[in-house]
């Protein structure tokens, strides 16, 4: 079983990475045997990863985070409106080149929508969120569509180079003359 898992490991490491880590080379030379190899702490996937991902790309594709740490207070409203029709262009673009969004209530918004429970009678509250005068106890039979909400329905984005910091959203860019 130990050999499965050593085999299991070098492939991959070797399709990501390129080259095997040091505890899976000494666990192969050791005299033709294979033993359990050092376990080695291994940077942790981080949820975040993702997002930061997607912030760079919209960052590299659109300049929106250059555009949200813009103080555009100095612009008139015409300026502004003029920029932010551009940035919503390239970001809806960035977006959906990676991610595929589906509504999650398929409804006409500021029409009357029926609240369904989902298993066990309950409400699904990552899904929707009810507003105003809600009842303490039960599910309302329905209200009003303010925002039909977004589910991923595809997340693809492009692989990561193992050595690429994630935590940099924009490398600063330094024009030689």
């Amino acid at each position: 079983m130990q050999r499965l898992v050593l085999a299991f490991r070098s492939f991959f490491a070797i399709l990501f990475r390129g080259e095997l880590p040091a505890d899976l080379l000494s666990a192969l030379r050791q005299n033709g045997k294979v033993t359990k190899p050092a376990v080695r702490a291994e940077e942790p996937v981080q949820t975040s990863n993702g997002a930061l991902q997607m912030l760079a790309i919209l960052q590299r594709d659109a300049r929106l985070v250059d555009f949200l740490m813009e103080d555009v207070s100095q612009y008139n409203d015409e300026q502004v409106g003029a920029a932010v029709r551009d940035l919503h262009l390239r970001c809806r673009k960035a977006l959906s080149r990676y991610v595929s969004l589906e509504p999650i209530i398929d409804g006409v918004e500021g029409g009357f929508t029926p609240v369904e429970a989902g298993p066990g009678g309950r409400l699904d509250a990552s899904r929707i969120k009810l507003l105003g005068n809600v009842p303490a106890d039960g599910i309302p039979k329905g209200g009003l569509l303010r925002h039909k909400g977004w589910r991923a329905e595809r997340v693809e984005l492009p692989p990561v180079d193992p050595r690429h910091d994630l935590s940099v959203i924009a490398p600063a860019e330094i024009e030689i003359e």
